[in-house]
């Protein structure tokens, strides 16, 4: 018995080891459940896969706007509400830029450059402005592998190719570079179909918002979106309705710390003949550029209003709290700085822009000085939405640094411009280089933000300036520039200004010709000839039989005239041709070869 006992006793003592074991491992497994799901869950959280879970994104997309133009961003002379709270409320990239251009149309180079995440100069040689090559364009992208239901509003430069292979549903679509913001034409797009165009019937910058705001209202939850929403303002025309002028008139802005009459040198072929610098006289004048300044701030603010209706919209809507809002611009403007007026250069004022973010999962009220570029936000979208960015691009997510992971993604910047212009700058200095007439600068920018003490040619700096010049060269190398730094027999340094050679563009207003062109009627002096009547009813029948004249060019691409874009070229009597006639833009030659079309002008 006692040895059976002992059995009983000894079983016992096993059952109870062998049940703390199964509880032991029973904990052990569920933690180990626990940690496997949680993870799960959180890259779930972090990489999306449900259309219904992704955000949508509203994508809103200033024309020209210098960084420095938002009171919340440190301008008390300019009243920007809206983006104040879209900044108070959001995430602010106090150092962002336009990566440089390929052409004197740099909003046709920065919108290349976002939509398809790739630097300028790694897209196709040839046409960048409306050739991307084989590059995944982002909204694309979205709709295919997310789900989105992707629409455009607004202003769209880089020619229909593009646009088709963007798009295939918008409204209120301009398809061009600028226009008059009260009197302008638009056209919607319908299955990849663009409609015929049709009267705006408003202000651009409300006009396009009464588009978003529809939009939002109508949108379902069962897939996300992604609103694109491209504003012309504040480019040129500066004609903002009155009463935005007004108030600034009555209330004047300070001129910039940088304003001169006349640039010092010749920067560029566009600084002396191009059309964003003919806008006002040489030399520049502070009554000028005053009153200027106070019709740009106009539009700044008539913009902010609309960017108010579209937030309002948004906030009453199903998809507030699940909706990003991303705010830029595609580059900055002189605006008198350095007696410039447009974008043609890499002064601080033209490539730097505003970037604010806002929506689920982005810190409110928060800013980074990290040195961004406007094409990275190709990748940062993907991120949000859960998307793989394609390879081959140069875009680079802006989430870490949201996130607080990262301090930033770059430690330096380069702005190449065309093949005249060059400067690359960190986080204290920036070094430009002018090819064309074996120029250089050199600027602290800890001690001269605004870049009016050059130092280039200081001994006691000539260790800074080897420095940049081998930063410059790196980047160069990463990007293989092909254009060289310097030249054999450089350009006339000096600038001449003529200003009987000023461009008149066929989209200002009356009362703009007036006050800054001494009251010329026609653009570029051309006084267009009045078009005959058109026979009607039994007159058409016994009218002469008209005569027929074909003008046929060799190698004519399908933005190279003024009116459709290029601020390269003068073609007054092109363009004259266009706006009297009826146009049909671009045109396509027969496939000459497979998988190869041809856009051109008709």
């Amino acid at each position: 018995m006692a040895a059976a006992s002992n059995c009983l006793k000894k079983m016992h003592v096993k059952m109870e080891t062998h049940a703390r074991v199964v509880a032991s491992f029973g904990k052990i497994s569920l933690a180990l459940l626990a940690l496997i799901f949680g993870a799960q869950f959180a890259v779930a959280k972090e990489k999306p896969k449900d259309s219904q879970s992704r955000p949508n994104i509203i994508f809103l997309f200033a024309d020209d706007q210098r960084a420095d133009t938002i009171a919340a961003h440190g301008n008390p002379h300019i009243q920007t509400p809206n983006l104040d709270r879209l900044a108070s409320e959001g995430f602010s990239f106090r150092r962002n830029y336009c990566a440089g251009s390929f052409s004197g149309a740099v909003c046709v180079a920065s919108r290349a450059m976002l939509m398809t995440g790739r630097h300028w100069m790694n897209l196709p040689e040839n046409k960048p402005a409306s050739n991307w090559g084989d590059s995944t364009v982002l909204p694309a992208l979205l709709t295919s592998s997310g789900r989105y239901n992707s629409l455009i509003i607004g202003k769209w430069h880089n020619g229909r190719g593009t646009l088709e292979k963007t798009f295939s549903k918008g409204r209120s679509i301009y398809m061009g570079g600028m226009a008059n913001h009260a009197d302008f034409q638009v056209q919607d797009l319908a299955d990849g179909m663009l409609s015929p165009k049709r009267e705006a019937g408003g202000f651009s910058s409300t006009v396009f918002a009464d588009e978003a705001v529809r939009f939002i209202r109508e949108a379902g939850t069962e897939q996300p979106f992604f609103l694109y929403v491209a504003f012309m303002a504040p480019h040129d025309p500066r004609n903002p309705p009155e009463a935005y002028r007004k108030m600034y008139y009555e209330k004047r802005p300070p001129l910039p710390a940088n304003f001169l009459p006349r640039h010092p040198f010749r920067n560029a072929p566009q600084a002396i003949s191009g059309r964003d610098e003919s806008l006002a006289p040489w030399p520049r004048t502070k009554e000028v550029i005053s009153d200027q300044i106070c019709e740009y701030y106009g539009l700044v603010t008539h913009l902010d209003k609309q960017v108010g209706r579209i937030l309002d919209t948004l906030k009453k809507s199903p998809h507030a709290e699940n909706t990003i809002v991303v705010y830029t611009a595609d580059h900055g403007l002189a605006m008198g700085s350095h007696g410039l007026l447009g974008k043609q250069n890499v002064y601080e004022q033209s490539m730097r822009c505003p970037l604010i973010l806002n929506g689920p999962g982005i810190p409110k009220g928060k800013s980074s000085n990290a040195f961004t570029y406007i094409h990275d936000l190709y990748a940062t979208l993907c991120d949000f939405a859960g998307i793989d960015a394609p390879d081959g691009i140069d875009s680079q997510s802006l989430k870490p640094i949201m996130d607080g992971r990262a301090a930033g993604i770059r430690e330096s910047l380069f702005l190449p411009f065309q093949d005249n212009q060059r400067a690359v700058r960190d986080g204290k200095w920036k070094l430009h280089v002018y090819p064309k007439i074996n120029h250089r600068l050199l600027f602290d920018l800890s001690t001269d933000p605004h870049e009016m003490n050059n130092l280039a040619a200081d001994p006691a700096h000539q260790l800074d300036v080897e420095r940049m010049q081998s930063l410059m060269e790196s980047w160069r190398t990463r990007l293989d520039d092909p254009y060289p730094l310097s030249v054999d027999n450089p350009e006339p340094k000096e600038p001449e200004y003529d200003n009987s050679k000023r461009v008149l563009d066929v989209w200002q207003p009356k009362w703009i010709r007036d006050k800054y062109f001494g009251g010329r009627d026609n653009h570029n002096h051309r006084k267009p000839r009045s078009a005959p009547a058109k026979p009607t009813g039994s007159a058409l029948a016994g009218a002469q039989k008209p005569n027929v004249i074909i003008i046929f060019t060799d190698d004519q691409g399908s933005v190279d005239m003024n009116i459709y874009g290029s601020t390269d070229l003068t073609t007054p009597n092109m363009d004259q041709l266009a706006k009297q006639g009826v146009s049909g833009i671009p045109s396509r030659v027969i496939q000459i070869e497979e998988g190869v079309k041809r856009e051109m002008i008709f």
